[in-house]
């Protein structure tokens, strides 16, 4: 049993909703002792210094790495998000810390993103809103997703679960990942990163829910966009970096390339400027990072974080452990 367990919760706006009290009635049930601290960003550097467990509850904070030192005593960090790749750094890579994170609180929301994102492209609902503001009645003939062709680039949970609804409203569903797989039981086929050129202008809908690693970091290259099927779109629920957002502009402001349209839900930077001329592309959908979130997100993150405290107070192994090399949790397939 870990007695006497220091827990430093980096948060600006308190702490989280109930966690105190969860935190007491689980150290009361296990007979351990645990002592739950809150902090701010400048108050970082003490923190680490004297606690044995950093959540990082303002996950999108910056603030580990400049606050880091050798005299560190944080032996676990979890941070609440599906990403880490922005808070991993040489010293703590090196450190034996150990980096958890929130894999399976975001795969059925964003999945479900995914397919209302698909759905506003292909039921041309943007078009038919603009149209209703004109007071203008025009029939259509909209696409259909039926025997439509996705491929989604990233098969960790995420790219699995929106695998599986596509799959199940009748799209053809291929993936991508870093080997190449001649059979999945989510994806069916799986291609691997460098199959991409060449092979990706045969999908309809190309969406992005990969790490972001030295691998992917700016993968959807113009070469890559300029080689997608006529009338195909693309969506990124991944990261910013993995896509070249200049050369999107580009192609989408010109009409005169094969993409359609885009749905962004991530950026390089966020928030986006008010001033980014991404806000006035034309068949560009933005939206701020939210694809993830539903409501009672936070209460699912502070409930899975819970359940990790209490392996680890119990001395039992902690799940969603990140490999620090690769920035992401590795997924075994069955």
């Amino acid at each position: 049993m870990v007695e006497d367990t220091r827990v430093a919760v980096l948060s600006a706006d308190g702490m989280p909703e109930g966690l105190e009290r969860r935190v007491a009635e689980l150290a009361e049930r296990l007979g351990a002792g645990v002592a739950l601290t809150v902090c701010t960003e400048d108050e970082l550097r003490r923190e680490l210094t004297r606690n044995d467990v950093l959540l990082l509850w303002d996950f999108f904070s910056r603030a580990v790495e400049p606050s880091w030192s050798e005299d560190a005593t944080v032996r676990w960090i979890h941070v609440p998000a599906a990403g880490v790749d922005k808070m991993l750094f040489g010293g703590l890579i090196d450190a034996d810390t150990v980096v958890t994170n929130a894999r399976g609180i975001f795969d059925r929301p964003i999945s479900e993103y995914v397919l209302g994102m698909i759905l506003r492209y292909y039921k041309q609902f943007g078009l038919t809103q603009d149209l209703a503001r004109r007071r203008e009645w025009r029939h259509r003939e909209p696409r259909t997703l039926e025997g439509s062709s996705v491929l989604v680039v990233g098969t960790g949970p995420i790219g699995r679960c929106t695998a599986r609804l596509l799959r199940a409203v009748g799209m053809e569903v291929t993936g991508s990942g870093r080997r190449h797989l001649d059979s999945d039981p989510d994806f069916g086929p799986v291609l691997a990163t460098e199959e991409l050129p060449g092979r990706i202008g045969e999908f309809d809908v190309v969406v992005l829910v990969a790490p972001l690693t030295d691998t992917t970091r700016g993968m959807m290259s113009e070469e890559l966009l300029g080689q997608m099927a006529q009338g195909s779109y693309l969506i990124n629920v991944g990261r910013g970096e993995l896509l070249d957002t200049s050369a999107l502009e580009k192609v989408l402001r010109s009409g005169e390339g094969p993409l359609g349209g885009a749905g962004l839900d991530v950026f390089e930077t966020e928030p986006l400027p008010p001033d980014s001329p991404l806000w006035t592309v034309p068949n560009l959908f933005i939206s701020p990072h939210m694809s993830g979130d539903d409501l009672g997100w936070r209460d699912r993150l502070r409930d899975q974080f819970l359940a990790n405290l209490e392996r680890w107070l119990s001395g039992q192994p902690l799940v969603n452990v990140v490999d620090k090399e690769r920035g992401y949790v590795p997924v075994v397939t069955r």
